[in-house]
């Protein structure tokens, strides 16, 4: 491709090898990012505000006469004092920085426009703290648009930003970018929705810019949609390129497994398990996201799809993203496989020593048949003999090329197959852009008996009554979670808040026996703790949120979550997870901080009125974004430019079909568009 797509930065004015390196840094390396460096938002300097109409808090345009140039105070407190007069009122702009220079350049009877903020206090004439300026006589045709705010690095100012993106649009009509969609398939143009984006009219409806719902926005956003899609199919397709296993249970260690569970699968993991199976069988790499609400059962079926490659004499790997989670599926997974002689290795970062070697030793040479661990298990020095199904818990907690890695062990020269599992429900929307490369099964039936969790929100005024509450569910020979949390993320924070807490708890219930466990404490510590309270050896745990997943204690029918303001929804639904997994009814207490906004009032109330987890899933993309839902480690997705979910879900189904018909032409078309929005990050994920 020629044109504006390889024309150097260097080519434009200005553009030096200092700011050319910077612009790099960015992912800018030529004319045809810079059109697609978008701004964030607009400012209105097309209209100019008398002074005499200034309102506090407005971004304006101003134009007068100075009336006078003073420096007041002294050291530190030194400020320059430009006075405007247009003949309707006063007004005065304020620089605390200066030089001698600027204040010399401004003479009484010069005239100026200026923009900034205004600060009016009652009874004072209004202010601008260090606006920007320059003289009036200036060429208006600067300001019959809007002004474009653009994301910007640190050395290159907003002007700066102007400069070089206003060169590329003269460019742009001279030589456009190549156009990918149809005219049937957007409603503007490439080149009128860049010009229209980085140059909005004055009449531009500027709450639709805002809300990123504007016709050129919802061009630009569907392209980008589109690259994201297709990015992700070609992450699949190179994935399933290389053979896999096929996978039988020649040792039929599943039917024992399945007769021997103490309960019945439910319907929706028996189906779960039909379809696992049948990829299993086929000798491309399956590649399978499970998701399923709290207590649906994921664990059974991971188990079950273990054992049909450790029958087909093939090595497991579970990966867990918190040792805490990890050491629950060791448990589960002991307990179900005690009758079947499986040899099991353990594998996280506290595993050193002569202990890490052996570990290493065993599943180097296949005696260890199922391993199960932390991200060590993907680390260097980890290699496995015969691996043949990876199996990964909360997928969102690691980034995409972490499983990959893990999968690439396989040690024959095969792929392994992925087996990727969520109690985070996932809405269609984020499932269908997330995780695009991916097959999907929902467990959406709960196992008989569960009990919905009844959710109260109580003032922490009302802490009295709560512990109260705690103390009657323990004499009545039940259990109960205290959970703490705090805004900060760190865990000697959150430590501190739960061993405060704790130390509250026990003063407060004599005689009832009160444990606790943080994130600062040893992974056998908490192993133990969670042990003793898990055979009731203690009526009370006081824990911090690492308890969000992993933990089944059927006896525990009370939660207290202090400061659930401070908690996404989805993380809110985890925790609450950890009860009502027993026959009994339970109850969850949202302990809040008045005063409560309306914002956080409505979200609480979400909890409230609903145990599902998907409508709640739902409710936290719309509340929070994609990146909050889905964590920071989604290696390169969900950065987009241009496109906002759940904002652009409605363009998602359009998405699907402008990739199909793509995907039928030349892969250069499809490789030279993912490139235009991934720009130097990846073309393709190589894995």
């Amino acid at each position: 491709m020629t044109g504006i797509v390889t024309q150097s930065l260097e080519s434009l004015r200005g553009v030096g090898p200092k700011l050319a390196e910077k612009l790099r840094s960015y992912g800018i390396t030529s004319v045809e990012d810079l059109l697609f460096h978008l701004p964030l938002r607009y400012q209105d300097r097309t209209r100019v505000t008398p002074l005499g109409a200034l309102q506090d808090g407005a971004e304006v345009v101003i134009e007068g006469e100075i009336a006078l140039v003073s420096v007041t105070g002294g050291g530190r407190r030194r400020s320059l004092l430009v006075k405007l007069q247009d003949g309707t009122g006063l007004a005065t702009l304020r620089f605390f920085h200066f030089s001698q220079a600027q204040k010399n350049a401004l003479q009484t009877g010069d005239s100026l426009r200026c923009f900034g903020t205004v600060r009016r206090r009652p009874g004072q004439q209004p202010e601008l703290i260090h606006p920007e300026y320059r003289r009036a006589a200036w060429d208006s045709a600067d300001e019959d648009t809007l002004t474009p705010i653009y994301p910007g690095t640190e050395g290159i100012s907003q002007s700066q930003w102007r400069k070089l993106c206003s060169q590329a649009l003269a460019l742009l009509r001279a030589t456009p970018p190549r156009e990918f969609l149809s005219g049937d398939e957007a409603s503007y143009s490439l080149v009128d929705a860049l010009q229209f984006l980085h140059a909005p009219p004055p009449e531009a409806d500027q709450n639709a810019l805002r809300e990123g719902r504007h016709p050129a926005q919802l061009r630009l956003a569907t392209e980008e949609l589109v690259a994201h899609q297709l990015s992700l199919r070609e992450l699949r397709r190179q994935n399933r390129e290389r053979p896999a296993p096929v996978l039988t249970d020649a040792a039929d260690l599943l039917t024992p497994f399945l007769a021997g569970l103490p309960f019945e699968p439910t319907r929706a993991q028996s189906r779960v398990m039909q379809e696992i199976r049948a990829d299993l069988e086929q000798a491309k790499p399956m590649l399978r996201l499970v998701q399923g609400d709290v207590g649906s059962g994921k664990t059974v079926v991971a188990a079950a799809a273990a054992l049909l490659a450790i029958g087909s004499g093939y090595q497991v790997a579970v990966m867990a993203p918190t040792e805490l989670l990890a050491e629950q599926h060791r448990r589960n997974f002991a307990q179900w496989f005690d009758a079947l002689t499986i040899e099991q290795a353990w594998l996280a970062g506290s595993v050193k020593g002569r202990r890490r070697e052996e570990t290493l030793a065993a599943i180097a040479d296949g005696s260890a048949r199922l391993i199960i661990g932390t991200h060590a298990l993907f680390q260097e020095g980890v290699n496995f003999q015969r691996l043949g199904l990876v199996i990964v818990d909360e997928q969102h907690r690691f980034g995409v090329h972490q499983r990959l890695a893990l999968s690439e062990k396989s040690g024959d020269g095969q792929r392994a197959h992925q087996l990727i599992m969520t109690a985070t429900p996932i809405p269609r929307t984020l499932s269908m852009v997330a995780y695009a490369d991916l097959d999907c099964s929902v467990i959406d039936e709960l196992p008989p008996g569960r009990q919905p969790v009844t959710t109260v929100l109580i003032d922490n005024q009302r802490r009295g009554e709560v512990i109260d509450r705690v103390a009657n569910a323990c004499r009545q020979g039940r259990q109960v979670y205290w959970v703490c949390t705090l805004i900060e993320d760190s865990d000697a924070l959150q430590a501190q808040a739960a061993e405060s807490t704790f130390e509250e708890l026990v003063a407060a219930l004599e005689g009832i026996p009160v444990a606790l466990v943080h994130g600062r404490m040893k992974a056998r510590e908490k192993d133990s703790v969670m042990s003793a309270f898990k055979a009731g050896d203690f009526q009370l745990l006081v824990a911090t949120t690492v308890i969000e997943v992993g933990v089944d204690v059927p006896n525990a029918t009370l939660m207290i979550i202090e400061n659930p303001e401070r908690l996404g929804l989805a993380q809110l639904h985890q925790l609450r997870g950890r009860v009502g997994r027993g026959s009994d009814a339970s109850h969850c207490v949202l302990l809040y901080q008045a005063p409560l906004g309306a914002h956080s009032r409505a979200r609480l109330q979400v909890m409230r009125e609903s145990n599902d987890g998907f409508y709640i899933a739902e409710e936290d993309l719309r509340q929070r974004g994609p990146g909050e839902v889905l964590g920071t480690r989604q290696t390169g997705l969900l950065e987009f430019r241009v496109a906002r979910l759940p904002e652009h879900e409605h363009l998602l189904d359009q998405v699907d079909v402008i990739a199909n018909r793509l995907e039928q032409g030349e892969n250069e078309t499809v490789q030279a568009l993912v490139r235009r929005w991934t720009g130097d990050r990846q073309a393709f994920a190589t894995v």
